[in-house]
């Protein structure tokens, strides 16, 4: 699995080839999104943060840290579903999509932090 690059990018930038698999990993569809200009090729609902979680760190910048490491616990509880994306991954880019505006505090940086941990 060590083959697997993994980036994130905003589910409202343009669709690529060089995406690789489209995985949007937030737990509600983003607003104004088109399924056909979402070009998914999966909606990992199970890896997003707790609904609790979400609307607790409101995507506020000085509550990330805290947010960061409450999200890695709720992951550790996910192993197969973390595994089992990474299996489905093997050997392409994976693009992990968020709708946050933030993007360096948001789901998908720590979730891409927790896969490459297990990669290594």
């Amino acid at each position: 699995m060590k083959n697997t690059e993994i980036q994130v990018k905003r589910i409202y930038e343009t669709a690529t080839p060089g995406d690789g698999m489209r995985v949007l990993v937030d737990r509600v569809w983003p607003r104004g999104i088109s399924k056909d200009a979402a070009a998914l090729d999966a909606w990992e609902k199970d890896l997003a943060p707790s609904t609790e979680l979400r609307k607790w760190f409101g995507h506020k910048p000085a509550r990330f840290g805290e947010f960061r490491q409450r999200y890695r616990q709720e992951l550790h509880a996910r192993s197969e579903a973390l595994e089992a994306l990474l299996a489905r991954a093997k050997g392409k880019k994976l693009s992990l999509l968020f709708g946050a505006k933030d993007t360096e505090h948001n789901n998908a940086v720590v979730l891409r932090e927790v896969l490459q941990e297990r990669m290594r």
